[in-house]
């Protein structure tokens, strides 16, 4: 009888474990961000940082954080302060497995989940405070009544930072109503990692709220994460206490009337959970084993959204999408993995070519979408401003006559501008190649001069914004599949007020031969200096020649003066491509030259505006005025006026026109 209650309190055991590990497996992790570092493990690298990270998750049974080391590989794993056991193991676990896949090519990681956090690196961070990388997630949804800032986040802020550094976990949640509302309970949540001391926690949080105050004081909901702290806040309970174990079954009352149909009916009802369990945990396991599969596939997400690019050290992600003022476009992020091997870690068989500002790679994301990305260099002269004013600008931006661009990467060092693939390069790529450059017929100049046109009219007029690009030329005009133009690389582009017609800078950019003269010179730019960029590359397109080169025996003459010179003489057909010549409508192809001498006036007053060129390109009725000559050799004035410019304060990042063309 003794040994049949026993038996059955041991089935009756077993049968609580397998419901505790079911309910506990169905519940999910809850991935938040990772982030990979730059070097490449060597295999006795990998080989060591598995068995490190084995072995990190085997401690997390017993400790909610741990850090070890081992051949000189450091890593540290911190579960949230009020999660069990059994879950702060399944995390370290999950977080090891994942970052290894995201980041095999990488010495150094970190990867966040809501659960736990892990990283690892070569080099010592043990014992040290870090402020990155970090990032920040908001409630989009939501913003305080007032549109200010949530002055209950201020007085949990408060309590959470002068207390935490100083407990025994360096973990505490905190809840207390609204000041303003008794009804509404407010809940925070901060933690440090405990290889750190207390004056660093206290400054690791501050740090931490002191970017929150720089995006988020009006929101109603956020959290910000570190290596080595975070801290949340939501208007709701966000968080649950630590879970007990099982309680032990009560001990069954002995039988003395002689219980054998008693414990024969204990035994078949046993016998049959034990057989539906058993059922039921079959099922678990095997839906389990895809859904694991279906997530990991969400984990890695090859685009998060990102809503700030505001700092140069840190990684910045946002729940919720980049969004204008309107609330009408968005753009995302790309982890640094992705684009690795998207790109096949940047190798020279993926690269497309070098411009300005950097290499432009070829990639092919998971879902099959080609892309290109333009890597920043760090000799380019494009700095954060301009790449942030690039993704800043280029998102607002809407047309088919512009480049699309799909997202951004800042990680580290790298600073990534994610576009659409163009299958044909650039337009000097086909237009200066001796081959390539019969592939234009009349027709497919025709339909790219109107694409320019019609995209710096969009830029000038007709978008949101009043955008003056200040590098047009034929490298930064891509081609798609079907040889539509687009107009690319906006990293000097500048912004003008609804009102405002010219503007100043102490700073030229753009590149040599493409200038107009003011701006040049005198750092003077509008609208008009666009539209003498245009004229160039309009003469460019007709001619198949390059500004830059010389046309004349004495050498005295640009492409500018030799057009202006011809087109007087009556002998504009001289100055069109050879390729076209005899399969173009002549007077056409002369006129266009008048419209391009019309647009490289040395007077910016007298350039048409791009909306009376997209006009006179379109109707051949339309009256065109006499123009005046262009800049009699800009080109030598220019370097000349460069080599007394240096106690002016002007300053110059002037590219040429020798890189390789690359697609977009």
């Amino acid at each position: 009888m003794g040994s049949d209650l026993f038996s059955t309190r041991a089935f009756l055991l077993f049968l609580i474990s397998i419901f505790s590990l079911i309910v506990f497996a169905s519940g999910q992790l809850s991935y938040l961000y990772s982030s990979c570092g730059s070097e490449t493990p060597d295999g006795d690298y990998k080989t060591n940082l598995t068995s490190l990270l084995d072995s990190q998750s085997s401690k997390a049974s017993t400790y909610t954080f741990y850090n070890d080391t081992l051949n000189q590989i450091y890593s540290l794993y911190l579960c949230r302060g009020n999660v069990n056991a059994t879950t702060c193991q399944s995390c370290v676990k999950t977080a090891g497995q994942e970052i290894q896949e995201q980041c095999q090519y990488n010495k150094t990681a970190i990867i966040w989940y809501d659960e736990c956090m892990l990283r690892y690196s070569n080099e010592d961070f043990i014992g040290t405070m870090n402020t990155s990388p970090w990032f920040i997630m908001y409630n989009v949804k939501n913003k305080t009544d007032s549109g200010e800032r949530d002055v209950g986040a201020l007085s949990l802020k408060d309590r959470l930072l002068g207390e935490i550094p100083y407990s025994k976990l360096m973990f505490q949640t905190d809840e207390r109503p609204s000041t303003y509302n008794a009804s509404l309970i407010l809940y925070g949540l901060a933690q440090c990692t405990r290889d750190i001391n207390t004056t660093s926690c206290y400054n690791c949080l501050f740090d931490l709220w002191s970017m929150i105050q720089e995006c988020c004081q009006e929101k109603v909901g956020w959290r910000a994460l570190g290596p080595n702290c975070n801290i949340r806040y939501e208007r709701y309970r966000f968080y649950d206490e630590v879970s007990a174990d099982p309680p032990a079954p009560a001990a069954a009352p002995d039988n003395p009337g002689g219980g054998g149909n008693n414990t024969i009916k204990i035994a078949i009802i046993t016998v049959s959970a034990i057989t539906g369990a058993a059922v039921v945990l079959g099922f678990f396991l095997y839906f389990s084993f895809f859904s694991r599969k279906s997530r990991r596939g969400e984990q890695k997400s090859e685009e998060i959204p990102l809503n700030v690019l505001d700092r140069p050290t840190g990684t910045h992600f946002m729940e919720g999408h980049m969004h204008d003022q309107d609330n009408t476009v968005e753009t995302y992020y790309f982890n640094l993995t992705t684009i690795l091997a998207a790109t096949n870690n940047f190798s020279d068989s993926n690269k497309l070519g070098e411009g300005g500002f950097g290499p432009v790679y070829k990639g092919k994301l998971l879902d099959g979408r080609e892309i290109a990305v333009k890597r920043l260099s760090t000799k380019s002269g494009q700095g954060l401003e301009e790449f942030k004013n690039e993704v800043m600008l280029i998102v607002k931006l809407q047309h088919k006559n512009l480049v699309r661009l799909l997202g951004c990467c800042m990680e580290g060092d790298e600073k990534l501008l994610v576009y659409e693939y163009m299958a044909n390069t650039s337009l000097d790529a086909f237009l200066f190649d001796p081959t390539k450059c019969k592939e234009l017929d009349w027709d497919k100049r025709e339909a790219i001069v109107r694409g320019i046109a019609r995209g710096i009219l969009y830029l000038h007029e007709d978008s949101r914004l009043k955008i003056i690009h200040r590098d047009l030329k034929a490298s930064n005009v891509l081609l798609d599949e079907e040889m539509n133009a687009k107009i690319s690389d906006f990293g000097t582009a500048r912004i003008f007020g609804s009102k405002q017609l010219d503007a100043n800078t102490n700073r030229v950019v753009g590149t040599f031969g493409y200038m107009a003269p003011e701006y040049a010179m005198e750092g003077l730019f509008s609208v008009k200096s666009d539209t003498y960029s245009f004229g160039v590359l309009l003469l460019e397109i007709l001619s198949g020649k390059k500004n830059s080169g010389l046309y004349s025996t004495d050498h005295s003459q640009n492409l500018l003066s030799h057009a202006w010179q011809l087109w007087n003489e009556d002998k504009g057909l001289e100055f069109i491509d050879r390729n076209l010549v005899d399969k173009c409508p002549v007077s056409e192809a002369v006129r266009w030259i008048h419209i391009a001498l019309l647009c490289v006036q040395e007077d910016p007053n007298n350039r048409p505006p791009m909306s009376s060129v997209a006009l006179m390109l379109g109707s051949k009725w339309v009256n065109l005025p006499q123009p005046s000559a262009p800049p009699f050799s800009v080109g030598r004035s220019f370097m000349s006026d460069l080599s007394s410019t240096s106690g002016s304060g002007l300053g110059f990042l002037i590219s040429d026109q020798s890189s390789t063309s690359a697609s977009l």
